[in-house]
């Protein structure tokens, strides 16, 4: 197995997604996270950009100490030395210099000859070479560079001093099996090759940045470029997440292995999405809300019966401890009868068959139901609820603690009192305990609009555990707290009903 370095740009070209502007308590949460999932390289920033990016490098330089630190720098005296500036702090500092070598951005971009722009790239490495032992030199646009003069390029980058030089895919041009004979045909041609590292930065224009990063790997390259949830300039990059566990859960295929936490990486994924306010697309691979979800009850089946039919990882190997059986209304019975069965719920086969007709009915109406749907859907209609909502008010706001005050009619007498919480829900539950004395803990709960509009009404549904027993209730309004309210009270006399509260005491 050969050991692969990953280096991290999604702090660099991560940020540059459009829309994406960190503050530097954000990139600092961030770069702490991608040091916990085990990257190798972290690159912090464009030093020279602004004061912002320079000091959110600065910062990451100086705290985070168990990763290397790249900064980025054109190929000019002023970024390097910004750029040297900003990680000389660090622990395992890195200058990560780049200049065009494409002949459409050469002419085009940079208004230069070759020979300027060989001239340029040698004296920037040497410069570096001066302030740090680790220095990277980028060709961008190497895909749609000329084999020879990027093969020359390469050469006397090395002789300056380069450790590390890598092969983007800037405008994700390539081709997988064109992009692995590219690179193996400048490796060959570049001298001095085997003293460094080769790497390479694909992006997704094509969707292909994640097969042309694996492609490469098959003639030599020894470092990936890549980001959290394959964010970054236009269509984004390689995604860390695809990369690893394509070769974790190939390697058959794939005879690599990365230093990287897999278990860390939903956690890392939903930090990014969260503070970058880029939200993962559902179907995205390995990270997205379906990555682990069965619906189709053939599916189900044959998960419930040996989860490798239709999965090749687990959901544990990335960080998540979830279910992966969402019951809707492509759900068959096998799979309906093995939650109920989870939850404690045995029915026999009359009581099931008039259950699972509720819940297709249920079902074609929402797009997921839950465990709280469950529990609502085995209750029978029932007797009289014993305890009922008088009625209920909160106090809420932003400087001010959550307070409800709830007034409960049991057997034709009020009573009230209030609590404080966490938000308004949360304050009126409590309350409903403190008035009856009980002790619920809230498992589960969600909410969704009936219909449409400014007046739509919100279904609440939750699941609440009274000592060793849980149970369901279900709450409409228009009033999202009311609903709520109306929830936990359902469960709250489904509870009494069934003896496992006693309000006499």
């Amino acid at each position: 197995m050969r050991r692969i370095e990953i280096f991290d740009t999604t702090l660099r070209d991560g940020e540059q997604s459009p829309g994406v502007a960190l503050n530097v308590e954000e990139k600092l949460q961030i770069a702490f996270q991608l040091a916990k999932l085990g990257v190798n390289v972290l690159e912090a920033g464009f030093p020279i950009a602004s004061p912002g990016d320079f000091q959110s490098v600065s910062r990451i330089a100086k705290e985070v100490r168990t990763v290397g630190i790249a900064a980025l720098a054109r190929t000019q005296e002023l970024d390097i030395e910004r750029a040297w500036e900003a990680i000389k702090v660090a622990e395992y500092p890195r200058i990560h210099t780049f200049i065009a070598t494409s002949p459409i951005h050469m002419r085009a971009k940079l208004q230069k000859s070759p020979e300027e722009v060989l001239e340029q790239a040698v004296q920037a490495v040497r410069l570096a070479k001066s302030k740090v032992s680790d220095v990277e030199f980028s060709a961008e646009d190497a895909s749609r560079s000329e084999l020879d003069f990027l093969a020359r390029i390469f050469s006397k980058v090395i002789e300056a001093g380069a450790t590390v030089l890598n092969i983007p895919d800037t405008v994700g041009y390539a081709t997988p099996d064109e992009f692995a004979a590219f690179v193996k045909a400048v490796m060959d041609k570049t001298d001095g090759i085997e003293k460094v590292k080769v790497s390479v930065h694909c992006h997704n224009d094509l969707g292909l940045a994640v097969a042309n990063s694996l492609a490469a790997l098959n003639v030599g390259v020894q470092q990936l470029e890549c980001t959290i949830n394959g964010i970054g300039e236009r269509a984004g990059n390689a995604a860390l997440e695809e990369l690893v566990m394509a070769l974790k859960t190939r390697r058959d295929r794939y005879r690599f292995e990365t230093g990287i936490v897999t278990t860390e990486i939903a956690r890392t994924s939903q930090l990014v999405a969260r503070l970058t306010g880029m939200m993962v697309q559902h179907n995205k691979a390995i990270v997205g809300k379906n990555a682990f979800a069965h619906e189709s009850g053939i599916h189900q089946d044959g998960v419930l019966k040996e989860r490798q039919t239709y999965e090749i990882m687990s959901p544990a190997s990335i960080g998540l401890d979830v279910d992966s059986i969402v019951l809707g209304k492509h759900s068959g019975r096998h799979a309906v009868r093995q939650r109920l069965a989870e939850l404690g719920l045995e029915l026999d086969d009359r009581k099931f068959e008039e259950m699972f007709n509720r819940f297709k009915v249920l079902a074609e109406r929402k797009r997921e139901v839950t465990t709280a749907d469950l529990f609502s859907l085995v209750e029978a209609p029932g007797a009289e609820e014993q305890v009922v909502l008088d009625y209920f008010q909160v106090s809420s706001g932003t400087n001010m603690v959550p307070t409800a005050t709830v007034a409960l009619k049991y057997r034709e007498q009020e009573y009230k009192d209030a609590a404080c919480g966490d938000g308004p829900v949360d304050a009126a539950f409590k309350a409903i305990d403190k008035v009856l004395g009980t002790k619920g803990k809230l498992m589960h709960y969600s909410l969704q609009a009936i219909d449409g509009g400014e007046d739509a009404q919100g279904e609440v549904t939750v699941a609440v555990q009274f000592g060793e027993h849980l149970v369901g209730g279900r709450g409409v309004s228009t009033d999202i707290i009311e609903g709520s309210v109306k929830a936990y009270l359902q469960a709250v006399n489904r509870a009494i009903e069934r003896g496992w509260i006693d309000l006499a005491k």
